[in-house]
């Protein structure tokens, strides 16, 4: 790793003030010249969580800001990315994580390495002088760390969606990709399920606009606007502004080389190379009107590049069909593409249009906020955009230009052609965007709206306790072993005798855990029955219940946290009439865990028995386990976010924790930072989709053999201390 240790970072203000930590995991986000546009991953998001964290850092009630984003070690990129902070100002800073990869990868590659984020996130988050406050997760990838940092903390949790995978599913299969593509490409089902996991979960989501509401968020089932509340972003007026009387612009020499007749106003269309954002249509509306090209110039920056043929595969055909447009039209004379700009330029191009006395046009399919439009309006540019989305509010707020249907060439045309032409309307619309801008998108309103959102929120939640709830003794041991019982411990006598004499040797070295489905008297009637310790930490019926030491005394915040937004008697109405679903006995039901028999003959799939849980709005984990067992549990509990937890209460390092598995119950336990073992057992396979991870064993010996084959495999005694990450 480049640059200064992690640990170093220290919070200035630790007694006053809230402490916000923002989330933002893809794209290439820095403090100073933005990468903007340089793929479809660096775009208006990593702008605007910069911006956000600066605003409210400057709020005098506010302590920290924290942006939180991965560490990115990778000769592709800048060193900036591994930079393990940054700061943006007295109050607010990036900070990196890293993320069981250096390397700099596409959103769409990421999630199997969420949950090593997280992990060190905690980790660090474990060494400051205090923990936030409040999480602000943006984009479906955060929102699944986000999730799982405040049900582990306590605190509450802010999500903003940006753009969501449902409706970027419907515009894929309207393009004509079947569901098949749209999965292999863009791993939709994991954003969906992490975005429909962060609206159940989140106590505020922030949106741009109203029509995001309405178009994007209420295409899921745990749609609810009551939780709802529109915030547009900010813009920096200081460094948007009108072009001053007589100034001169650099880049106009980038753009003039293009153009027979560099004087006419310019249509400017500022986006990255993504064939969403409709470039060609536009292009198509300029070549086909007349009246169109001899009234302007058109200028696209569209990203930056050094060679077209170097872009990712989206970004290559949108700029390659740009060039055969133009010479298909010949446009050659007309039209600027510049190659490169700097982000610092980016308000100098706005200024050079609008004292052209051009027009900024958006034209993309489907927008969901529309920052561009806000820093043309701030430029004194007049707008043109697409009727889809944000911009509808933004134009009804401001009255500084027309919206069009992006796919009408001919209403793209004459709307251009309006502003263009008339210099009444032009001025109008010039004047109000200016004034537009000011009254209803400064940061200044923006975070004032937003901490007053805050603290209604803080005020409602109950912090995970700072003091240890275990007996002294098991706080100072300095790993742990957890393991399941059937199938791990459970059936193979003599392989336990000697993982049991192994765990008493080492009983001053060692926590011994264990983590099952089954309830506490079944299980501890099984541990009797096969000469089982009573272990340090029991966690039971599937992570909803831990106990601690011999008198296996109960930790009661756990039991109040997982009964976040619980319904019991609602998840077994729905479920009642289900084919396939067949309650167990009473002895294995408990008020936080409704466990049914799974006839996969008979029943749905597991996935559609979710959605019909999500579609009643039920806050709910589904678990299957042993190709048989189906159980449902809060939201907050799981047996991974169990361990994580007394994890916390011990201040033992996931990296010092030895969790062993055997079926898809176990998951949750094997992703992340632990030493994970999956047990060769008859029902291993359902952890297959985790064969390729990093930091996870597949053992040859079933059984506890298989736990004791681990141990050496990891050398679990003769590790030190686990090195922070």
């Amino acid at each position: 790793m480049r640059g200064a240790d992690i640990s170093t970072i220290r919070m200035t203000d630790k007694n006053s003030g809230k402490y916000l930590l923002f989330i933002s995991i893809h794209g290439l986000i820095r403090g100073q010249a933005l990468e903007l546009g340089r793929d479809a991953d660096t775009g208006g998001q990593t702008k605007y969580v910069v911006d956000l964290a600066k605003a409210l850092a400057e709020q005098g009630d506010v302590a920290q800001v924290d942006l939180v984003t991965r560490l990115i070690d990778d000769p592709a990129v800048s060193d900036d990315y591994a930079a393990p902070q940054e700061p943006l100002s007295a109050k607010a800073r990036i900070v990196r994580i890293p993320a069981g990869t250096g390397a700099y990868l596409p959103k769409e590659q990421l999630w199997d390495h969420l949950d090593s984020l997280l992990d060190n996130l905690v980790s660090w988050l474990n060494r400051q002088p205090r923990m936030p406050d409040v999480v602000h997760a943006h984009y479906a990838d955060a929102g699944y760390v986000g999730v799982r940092l405040a049900s582990l903390l306590g605190i509450p949790l802010v999500f903003t969606g940006h753009s969501l995978g449902r409706d970027k599913r419907k515009q894929l299969l309207a393009r004509g990709l079947s569901q098949e593509q749209i999965e292999t490409t863009y791993n939709i089902a994991r954003r969906i399920d992490a975005e429909e996991e962060a609206l159940a979960n989140a106590d505020l989501v922030v949106t741009s606009t109203n029509n995001e509401i309405e178009e994007q968020y209420a295409l899921y089932n745990y749609y609810d606007p009551a939780r709802m509340v529109v915030m547009p972003p900010g813009t920096d007026l200081t460094q948007f502004h009108p072009p001053a009387p007589e100034e001169t612009f650099e880049f106009r020499a980038q753009v003039e080389r293009f153009l027979t007749n560099p004087r006419k106003p310019l249509v400017l269309a500022l986006s990255r190379p993504d064939e969403r954002k409709n470039i060609l249509t536009l292009l198509e509306a300029f070549g086909e009107s007349q009246p169109l090209r001899h009234a302007a110039n058109l200028l696209i920056v569209a990203g930056v590049r050094d060679d077209i043929r170097d872009l990712p595969s989206g970004a290559q055909e949108v700029l390659t069909n740009i060039l055969l447009l133009i010479d298909s039209y010949d446009l050659y004379g007309r039209v600027a593409v510049p190659k490169s700009h700097r982000a610092d330029e980016v308000s100098e191009i706005y200024r050079m249009v609008a004292a052209s006395g051009g027009v900024f046009i958006n034209p993309a399919l489907t927008e969901p906020f529309g920052l561009t439009l806000l820093e043309a309006a701030a430029s004194g540019l007049p707008v043109v955009a697409t009727e889809n989305g944000g911009p509808v509010d933004i134009i009804a707020n401001c009255n500084n230009g027309a919206l069009v249907n992006p796919l009408d060439k001919g209403e793209i045309a004459e709307s251009l052609l309006w502003l263009l032409r008339d210099g009444d309307a032009w001025a109008r619309a010039s004047h109000n965007g200016l004034a537009g801008v000011e009254q209803h998108y400064s940061w200044q309103a923006h975070a004032g709206t937003y901490l007053a959102q805050l603290a209604e929120l803080t005020s409602t939640h109950r912090r995970v306790p700072v003091v240890p709830a275990v007996p002294r003794g098991q706080r100072y041991r300095d790993r742990a072993i957890f393991t399941d019982l059937d199938q791990n411990l459970v059936g193979n006598q003599e392989a336990l005798l000697k993982f049991v004499d192994v765990m008493r040797d080492r009983r001053k070295e060692v926590n011994f855990g264990i983590a099952t489905g089954r309830r506490i008297d079944t299980a501890l009637a099984l541990m009797k029955k096969h000469g089982i310790p009573t272990p340090d930490i029991l966690i039971s019926s599937l992570g909803t219940r831990i106990h601690y030491g011999p008198s296996l005394d109960e930790d009661d915040y756990w039991a109040n946290h997982i009964d976040h937004h619980w319904n019991a008697q609602q998840v077994k109405r729905v479920l009642a009439d289900v084919p396939g679903l067949a309650m167990q006995p009473k002895q294995e039901q408990t008020p936080s865990k409704i466990s049914y028999y799974y006839d996969s003959r008979k029943a749905p799939r597991v996935d559609d028995i979710i959605a019909t849980i999500r579609q009643h709005e039920l806050a709910a984990n589904v678990i299957v386990s042993f190709g048989q067992f189906l159980d449902i549990v809060p939201s907050r509990a799981s047996k991974g976010r169990a361990l994580r937890y007394v994890a916390q209460r011990l201040s033992i390092p996931l990296e010092n924790i030895l969790a062993a598995g055997g079926s898809g119950a176990d998951e949750d336990m094997m992703r992340g930072n632990t030493m994970a073992v999956v047990v060769a057992n008859r029902h291993h396979e359902e952890l297959s989709q985790l064969v390729d991870l990093e930091r996870i064993y597949f053992t040859r010996q079933p059984y506890a053999l298989g736990i004791l084959e681990a141990m050496e495999y990891y050398h679990f005694f003769e590790r030190s201390q686990a090195a922070e990450p």
